[in-house]
């Protein structure tokens, strides 16, 4: 037996469709980040062992903030000059 599926009816499978893929595999992208993070937990694996982390950059003198400042103005001169 063959059934007759309409052009319309099948423009609001697709949708469908793919909403049910997008949710599945954001199930699926979600539970596998905890279990690797149960995973990394149990066997002591630190994901940030080998990443290098820059210093703070801070600014404790009136002049550098009005260097940065100067600067900030300067480029945006610079960018207005070259739109027009």
């Amino acid at each position: 037996m063959l059934l007759y599926i309409d052009i319309s009816a099948f423009s609001y499978a697709i949708p469908l469709i793919a909403g049910v893929a997008v949710g599945i595999g954001s199930w699926l992208f979600l539970r596998f980040r905890k279990a690797k993070q149960k995973v990394s937990k149990t066997l002591g694996i630190d994901e940030n062992a080998g990443k290098e982390v820059e210093d703070d950059i801070v600014i404790n003198d009136e002049t550098e903030k009005l260097a940065i400042d100067e600067n900030a103005d300067k480029k945006v001169e610079d960018d207005a000059v070259i739109k027009d």
